[in-house]
C-alpha cells in the first residue's frame, strides 16, 4: 500500500455572481476525505461558514440559486479576514500528519478562484497553495466521459451513488458532503 500523500478537502461555495472580487462568496462548505491506516478512504469532519456581502456587484439570479438572505448575512456573516483565518485553522487541524491539504471542487476553477481571491485579498497564505483537483476533469478521465457529460446526475448514475436531494442542493455544506462521496467513488473506481 502506498502512503497517503494528500488530505482532500472537498469544497463548495455559493456566490452572488460569477467571479470573485466583483461578487461575493457568501458561504463555504467543506468535507475532509482521508485515507485511513487500512488504506480505505473515509469522509471526515465538515466545516461551514457564511460571509458578509461587501463586493460592489450583486446578481439577483445567482443569489436566487443559493437563497441566502442578504440582510441576515450582513448582520451575522463572518468578515473576510475572519473567514480566511477560520478556514485556514480548520484545514491545518484536519490535515493528516505527513500529507498535504488538497482543494477539491466540482468545477474547481469556480470554487477555487473565490477561495484564492479571499486569501490574496486578505494577504494571508492560501492553505491549499496554488493547486486544486477538479472532479469534473477527474471523472472524464476515470470514466472515459466527454467533458460535457460530467454533470453530477450522470456521474452519480454511473458510479451507483444516490441522487442528490433537491431540497438541499446549492447549500454549500450539503454540496461539499455530496462532492466528498463523489471523490471517494472516483478514487475507488476500478479497485
Amino acid at each position: 500500500m502506498t502512503a497517503a500523500r494528500a488530505t482532500w478537502f472537498c469544497i463548495d461555495i455559493e456566490a452572488n455572481g460569477p467571479v470573485p472580487g466583483l461578487y461575493d462568496m457568501v458561504s463555504l462548505g467543506a468535507t475532509v476525505v482521508f485515507r485511513g491506516a487500512s488504506g480505505a478512504l473515509h469522509l471526515g469532519a465538515d466545516f461551514y461558514m457564511e460571509l458578509k456581502p461587501v463586493a460592489p456587484r450583486f446578481d439577483p439570479r445567482a443569489a436566487a440559486i443559493h437563497g441566502l438572505d442578504q440582510e441576515r448575512l450582513a448582520a451575522e456573516g463572518r468578515t473576510r479576514a475572519d473567514a480566511a483565518r477560520a478556514l485556514a485553522a480548520w484545514v491545518a487541524q484536519e490535515t493528516r500528519a505527513g500529507t498535504e491539504p488538497c482543494f477539491v471542487g466540482h468545477n474547481a476553477p469556480f470554487d477555487w478562484s473565490h477561495v484564492a481571491y479571499l486569501y490574496a485579498e486578505q494577504e494571508q497564505p492560501n492553505p491549499f497553495g496554488y493547486k486544486a483537483l477538479d472532479t469534473k476533469a477527474l471523472s472524464a478521465g476515470v470514466l472515459g466521459l466527454h467533458w460535457l457529460d460530467t454533470g453530477k446526475e450522470v456521474l452519480f448514475d454511473r458510479l451507483g451513488l444516490p441522487p442528490e436531494d433537491g431540497t438541499q442542493k446549492h447549500r454549500a455544506d450539503y454540496d461539499a458532503r455530496v462532492q466528498a462521496e463523489l471523490l471517494r467513488a472516483l478514487l475507488n473506481y476500478g479497485l
